[in-house]
């Protein structure tokens, strides 16, 4: 008797974990059909990185324009929904997508190997390059990255180019600071002797600045810098889909007809 409950209860174990595997197995990645049922995708941006996203005024409206704009624009063309922009910080961008908040993450994103085990991403669409941005008047100060050793260096919090100062510049107290902007105001005021960025968002400060300018200093850029769409994990229907409009825009070249355009209206006297 008592074997016979022993074997039940086996059998009722193995019952709940072979009915569990099934489950598993019979996930449907639901990822597409959602969005499209919905009608909207929502994405998640942090619109302090002209020009792949900045705020403008656009017939007397704060609007969020860019590059990535542009690529999620297009995405949901593909999909044939609205696209919703939801802006917040760079460090909750990715984020958003884990707590179901957002569709994509489209903000000048790094797929490095670290993200990549936790989000799905797209094809590269735009290879970045890092600069060292410093106030004109200390150009022929800081040649090197030595240069900078015992000084502050101001990066944005959770961005690949916080990651970059602190290997890169190991002598340096890097700064993490959460907006573009606050970046730059210490950087004017003193508080700070230099800012990692992207290269065209530097050249973007540097437009509007007359008192800053990039440095002779060389930074190493990987591969894996380069900009992705970023997704929920397994999303892979989705990141399928992105995959071929982000294929179709660059042959076609329009990526960098965006990046070039959004330049232009980041620089441009309207903007300012």
């Amino acid at each position: 008797m008592k074997l016979s409950k022993v074997f039940g209860g086996l059998v009722l174990v193995a019952s709940a974990c072979l009915l569990t595997a099934c489950g598993s197995s019979d996930k449907k990645d639901t990822s597409v059909s959602d969005i499209k049922d919905k009608g909207t995708m929502v994405v998640a941006l942090n619109p302090e990185f002209a020009p792949f996203e900045f705020k403008t005024l656009v017939d007397g409206k704060d609007t969020i324009v860019g590059a990535d704009v542009k690529i999620a624009e297009a995405i949901g063309e593909e999909l044939g929904v609205k696209v919703k922009f939801s802006s917040m910080s760079f460090n909750n961008v990715l984020a958003s997508l884990q707590s179901g908040k957002a569709d994509i993450a489209i903000s000048g994103i790094s797929a490095t190997p670290e993200r990549k085990k936790a989000y799905n991403f797209s094809e590269p669409y735009y290879e970045s390059e890092n600069v060292v941005l410093v106030k004109k008047t200390d150009l022929d100060k800081y040649t090197k990255t030595t240069s900078l050793d015992g000084l502050s260096v101001g990066t944005q919090k959770g961005t690949i180019q916080e990651t970059v100062a602190s290997e890169q510049l190991k002598g340096a107290k890097v700064v993490a600071l959460t907006q573009n902007g606050e970046m730059i105001n210490e950087l004017k005021n003193g508080q700070i002797q230099a800012v990692v960025l992207e290269k065209p968002i530097a050249e973007g400060y540097v437009a509007n600045n007359d008192d800053l300018t990039i440095s002779n200093i060389t930074l190493k850029n990987d591969d894996a810098d380069a900009y992705a769409v970023a997704l929920p994990k397994d999303d892979d229907k989705l990141t399928k889909k992105v995959n071929k409009v982000i294929n179709e825009l660059k042959d076609s070249g329009k990526i960098d007809q965006f990046v070039q355009d959004a330049y232009a209206l980041s620089t441009s006297d309207s903007n300012n």
